[in-house]
C-alpha cells in the first residue's frame, strides 16, 4: 500500500480510467509533439468547446497534463512521465488484440503507415 493507503493496484486502475476515454487519449497524442494552446486542440480533435473543457479538466486534475494561462489563451502540455512510452505500449499491444478484427486492424495500421517498423510489429490476421 502508499501513503494514502491505497492498494497500487487500484491506484493504477484509477490512473487507467484517466485515459479510458478517446478524446483524453486524443489529446495525449497530440500534446506528445509539444504544448498546444486549446483552440488548435479544440481544432484537431474536432469536438464541441464544452466536450473539450470537461476532458482536459480530467487530465488535469489527475496530473498528467499541466496548463498555463497568458492573458485569454490557456496552454496545455504533458506534465511528465512517460505518457509517449505509455502510449506507444498501447500501439504495439493494439496489433495483437485487433487481429481478427479486420477493418479495426487496418485503420491502425494506415495511422502507423509513417513509422518505423519496429514500433507497430506486423500481426497475421485470424482466418
Amino acid at each position: 500500500m502508499n501513503d494514502a493507503g491505497i492498494p497500487l493496484y487500484e491506484a493504477k486502475a484509477a490512473f487507467f480510467r484517466v485515459l479510458g476515454h478517446p478524446v483524453r487519449i486524443r489529446v495525449l497524442e497530440l500534446l506528445q509533439e509539444g504544448p498546444l494552446p486549446v483552440r488548435k486542440l479544440r481544432g484537431a480533435i474536432g469536438v464541441e468547446p464544452a466536450a473539450l473543457s470537461q476532458q482536459l479538466a480530467v487530465l488535469r486534475r489527475s496530473g498528467i497534463v499541466t496548463a498555463t494561462r497568458t492573458g485569454t489563451t490557456v496552454v496545455y502540455e504533458l506534465a511528465g512521465g512517460d505518457v509517449a512510452g505509455l502510449l506507444g505500449a498501447a500501439r504495439r499491444t493494439l496489433p495483437v488484440v485487433l487481429t481478427g478484427r479486420g477493418e479495426l486492424l487496418a485503420e491502425l495500421r494506415r495511422a502507423d503507415a509513417g513509422r518505423a517498423p519496429a514500433e507497430l510489429p506486423r500481426v497475421q490476421e485470424a482466418s
